[in-house]
């Protein structure tokens, strides 16, 4: 581009507009440290646009050029008062001329918006930028609770009766929700290490409650494929355990089994074994889980090499974080599947049976 000198007119409403900003720094306090701050803004944005008005564009990303809320207000200000001092003056530019001044304070505009991808960037490879995923997935999870909460509230007719479309539709939106808040949890206790969730000490709990617990949960997914939830063998009396984080495992992966399965039923069982040691599981009737996915099945991050294969989720959490937790509870996950019949995901706890005889 060819250099042409800005009109003396031009340069003079500039730099009165630019002055007229460090007498009113007040007004702009809120946003700034201190009055030294917004002056040394003001000074490198006009000449920022002096830079563009003489025939040189200023660089996408000018080092020195600040990007902030502070920086897009002054911008703003000096717009606003370069356009009053031309008007005080009575001599405003030619077309050509006005318009290649508001191309400049265009320009300088969209260089204080920065590169957003590359600070995103930065933060997410810093050293909190787990705690970046972490706030993302919390923003995600408390919008989708409300969902299911509503969705739950329709499902079971306490604002009115449904249609048999609406039920359905209903089943499909607590659905979706109940997936993608799932995926937030998993993103979260991964992030924190995936054993948040296991209480600091061991505590009395019903296993029939929280078998009973993951039913009703899953119940509306269950019913909109049309698929029986079964409960086995959930035993009478409290044991002594990890009963969140218990429930957590199984309804992950109650959760999987019913998404894997078109025809059939979920079961979900506990059996006693020898001691205090209780076998739990989750068998379903779907399709399996092909070889080529068994090795890296408890792997967070996978990568699936076909569309529909077998994958817990799209990132691979799910199971990663059910492993966890099981080892936190001192247990191994272990899987069993067969092409075409189904899968069972099943791991053995020592759960002690809780005394409560010293009781008041």
């Amino acid at each position: 581009m060819t250099a042409v000198t800005p009109s003396a007119s031009v340069l003079q409403a500039l730099e009165q507009a630019a002055n007229a900003i460090a007498e009113s720094a007040g007004l702009l306090q809120a946003d700034a440290g201190s009055t030294d701050e917004i002056a040394s803004h003001t000074a490198a944005i006009t000449a920022a646009i002096r830079t563009s008005l003489g025939g040189s564009p200023a660089s996408p990303n000018p080092p020195d050029l600040p990007r902030s809320h502070l920086a897009r207000r002054i911008l703003q200000a000096l717009r606003i008062g370069f356009l009053r001092e031309l008007e005080a003056q009575g001599e405003i530019p030619d077309g050509r001329e006005l318009h290649r001044v508001l191309l400049a304070f265009e320009t300088v505009a969209g260089s204080l918006e920065g590169d957003w991808k590359s600070r995103f960037t930065d933060r997410l490879s810093g050293p909190d930028g787990l705690e970046l995923v972490v706030e993302v997935a919390h923003d995600l999870r408390s919008p989708l609770t409300s969902i299911l909460f509503l969705a739950e509230t329709l499902r079971r007719g306490r604002s009115g009766p449904l249609t048999p479309l609406q039920e359905r539709q209903i089943g499909l939106v607590y659905a979706a929700a109940f997936g993608l808040t799932s995926v937030a949890s998993d993103v979260i206790e991964l992030a924190r290490g995936g054993e948040r969730q296991l209480e600091s000490e061991p505590l009395p709990f019903s296993i029939a409650d929280i078998l009973e617990s993951v039913r009703d949960i899953v119940q509306p997914i269950a019913e909109e494929k049309g698929l029986e939830v079964r409960l086995e063998g959930a035993g009478e009396g409290l044991r002594i355990g990890f009963p969140v984080a218990l429930s957590r495992v199984l309804l992950n992966l109650t959760t999987n089994a019913l998404k894997f399965t078109d025809q059939g039923h979920v079961e979900v069982s506990a059996r006693d074994q020898s001691g205090n040691s209780i076998e739990f599981s989750v068998r379903d009737t779907g399709r399996g889980i092909p070889p080529q996915a068994m090795a890296m099945l408890f792997e967070p991050f996978r990568r699936r090499q076909k569309e529909r294969d077998y994958a817990f989720s799209g990132s691979g959490l799910g199971l990663s974080i059910c492993r966890k937790l099981v080892e936190a509870m001192r247990g191994e996950l272990k899987v069993e599947t067969t092409q075409g019949i189904g899968t069972r995901f099943y791991f053995t706890l020592d759960l002690p049976r809780a005394d409560l005889s010293g009781a008041t």
